[in-house]
């Protein structure tokens, strides 16, 4: 039977794509954004610098300490990949969710499974970077193939894991190529192509990518179902018949566009615990926006925690651009 050995989660945002120097050009979209999700409720971003006024925020942009976080955050990315190289699995599932790159507003399921022969790769075109600011298109290259790539998928083991998760109770899309969504080509969602790129290293084991509706109202799964969906992954990759050795990895979170510590500490903690009740006790409406991306570890803690492993805190890094507090908290975990 195929058995689980390992896991790792990693945050996946620009900030981690791109030199600290480029930070700060996020901040004039930060402040056009008129809604910033913080702690349950939303503000502009004029309304986010008054409410963290006190919080001593002027000192975590400065330019020394975004180098010493950004020089923190490429080190727990090296460990992990080195981590995986290291215990190089014959399968993975990769745990993530889209953006509009796949799906579209008209049809967004809450779970998927894509059974396909390969996802591809699509390098972004001079036109399409035009569109974005310098440092989100500079985190292209990091995310995206730069030649045109096929990375290869196990449509049988997909299948068993859709037929297994939908005997379990949970009523999975299906997907057997990727559709074109809003950025004009069916690519791997950028979800995906971090891990490939910075994780598995351009060298891309056969794998299942796993979709989680984090990000669109209104069927987000809540986070007490997402734990659950992921111990029957887990059952359902145990009972494949081969001998497969399998790792699986969460990409996404933790919390932004504004960061939240405090919050990030207790799901933290919560997933270090294997705690399912305290992770399905969650408020629903902490999990908005790229927040919400912390539902694709969960999918994993339950995968983890049916395979009886536990997880291990890489590194921790809050990574602010602005005195209002947006920017990217960067997480990096295993499970072992």
């Amino acid at each position: 039977m195929a058995r689980i050995t390992f896991g790792l989660g990693t945050s996946h945002g620009p900030m981690l794509s791109i030199p600290a120097e480029y930070w700060a050009d996020r901040v004039s979209a930060d402040r056009e954004n008129p809604q910033h999700f913080f702690q349950g409720k939303t503000y502009s971003f004029d309304q986010m610098v008054e409410l963290q006024r006190g919080a001593g925020l002027a000192a975590q942009i400065t330019p020394e300490v975004c180098r010493q976080r950004d020089a923190r955050c490429q080190k727990a990315i090296r460990e992990l990949g080195d981590f995986f190289e290291e215990r190089r699995p014959d399968v993975a599932v990769v745990v993530g969710n889209d953006q509009m790159e796949v799906f579209n507003r008209d049809h967004v399921p809450a779970f998927a499974l894509f059974w396909g022969d390969y996802v591809e790769g699509h390098p972004r075109t001079p036109e399409f970077l035009a569109k974005l600011n310098r440092g989100v298109a500079r985190a292209e290259a990091d995310r995206t193939p730069p030649v045109y790539t096929q990375y290869p998928c196990l449509p049988d083991l997909g299948r068993h894991m859709i037929e297994r998760v939908v005997a379990d109770g949970f009523d999975v899309a299906q997907l057997k190529r990727l559709s074109v969504g809003e950025i004009g080509v069916n690519s791997a969602p950028h979800a995906y192509g971090f891990v490939y790129r910075r994780l598995m290293r351009d060298k891309v084991v056969p794998h299942v990518p796993v979709f989680v509706n984090t990000f669109y109202p209104p069927n987000q799964p809540p986070a007490g179902r997402c734990f659950q969906f992921g111990r029957a992954l887990a059952r359902a990759v145990a009972s494949w018949p081969s001998d497969w050795t399998v790792a699986v990895i969460a990409s996404g979170g933790l919390t932004h566009f504004v960061v939240d510590e405090s919050f990030d500490a207790c799901v933290l903690e919560a997933l270090q615990k294997g705690d399912a009740a305290r992770l399905a006790a969650l408020p629903e409406n902490m999990f908005q926006s790229g927040t919400s991306e912390i539902k694709n570890w969960i999918v994993a803690a339950g995968m983890m925690a049916e395979a009886g492993l536990s997880m291990k805190l890489v590194d921790y890094v809050p990574c602010y651009r602005s005195e209002a507090g947006t920017g990217s908290a960067m997480g990096f975990a295993r499970w072992a």
